[in-house]
């Protein structure tokens, strides 16, 4: 079962990159990439009703007033994400972020397993574990020092508190991935709490439109650009929402820092195929040795924090 629940977080990772790219297309086609978010989180608050509908576990949502409150607020960290990424990729720029953002998670998820808080399991880390945790945290650094310029990494370092919110932005995601489980006990049923969670950051999503605009602008919304979208840049909801699911399932049975590696491993492989090959509308770049040598640590990083 926990080999399953690793292989199936290895590949929500993936899905990532996906989303990534169809969240490009229609902010694209919007002109907007607050309008293109929210247009997204909506699409996944869609998928996961039907599914839940399919499913036969609507019902589960009628027990809701009965769960502590902050058991359903796991979606505002989304919204965090995003609007950290629209802050902050255009003054640290997008690979130092993403760079920062593994960290944050790393960190926050060895909390979890450490303590065994938010209903997360007890997993007292051993040596590999600790090694591993390193070596996932290695490759992210080698990922952004080979990906960036010098100045770049210094220009962050030179702004601490952005780097801050950056890892404040990344630490929220596995600790989103932990309420979201204790959601899921008390409803006793997953794609209902899927359905809260973007319905969360949906609404978060909209309330901070203002506070986003402030950074990056208002552009005028282009939406009879939509019919010439490709129709892959819709994915971006069912994207997130396989990926939110994903998390909050495999963190009870294979732990939070193991979730947050193979996550973070499965998306940055995806990321080099994807610049590799120039897929999903992105222009074709070259992978240096350095960043090959990043996604061949994190890799290790799993194995050693998942299989010993």
């Amino acid at each position: 079962m926990g080999t399953l629940f690793a292989l199936v977080a290895f590949a929500a990772g993936g899905v990532l990159a996906v989303q990534a790219g169809a969240n490009a297309q229609l902010a694209k086609a919007t002109g907007s990439p607050f309008t293109a978010t929210a247009m997204q989180l909506a699409v996944g608050v869609l998928v996961l009703l039907v599914v839940t509908a399919a499913t036969g576990t609507l019902g589960a949502l009628a027990g809701l007033p009965a769960v502590p409150w902050w058991h359903a607020v796991g979606g505002v960290a989304s919204a965090l994400y995003v609007l950290s990424t629209i802050v902050l990729f255009p003054r640290l720029g997008a690979v130092v972020t993403v760079g920062l953002f593994i960290a944050g998670q790393m960190f926050a998820s060895l909390v979890l397993d450490a303590l065994g808080q938010l209903g997360v399991p007890l997993r007292p880390l051993g040596p590999w574990e600790i090694v591993g945790a390193a070596a996932v945290l290695g490759g992210a650094s080698a990922i952004v020092v080979g990906q960036s310029t010098r100045q770049g990494v210094r220009g962050a370092l030179a702004r601490p508190g952005l780097v801050l919110f950056a890892l404040l932005a990344g630490a929220a995601l596995p600790l989103q991935g932990a309420v979201n489980a204790l959601l899921r006990g008390d409803l006793q049923a997953v794609f209902p709490v899927g359905v809260v969670s973007f319905v969360v950051a949906t609404a978060t999503m909209a309330t901070a439109l203002p506070v986003a605009a402030r950074f990056a602008g208002t552009p005028p919304l282009k939406l009879n650009e939509l019919r010439t979208m490709p129709w892959w840049g819709w994915l971006g909801g069912f994207a997130g929402a396989t990926y939110v699911t994903t998390v909050f399932t495999a963190i009870p049975v294979v732990g939070a820092s193991a979730v947050v590696a193979l996550t973070v491993a499965g998306q940055q492989l995806a990321s080099v195929l994807v610049d590799r090959f120039g897929l999903l509308g992105f222009p074709r770049r070259g992978v240096s040795k350095l960043r090959l040598a990043g996604v061949f640590a994190l890799l290790v990083g799993v194995g050693l924090i998942q299989l010993l």
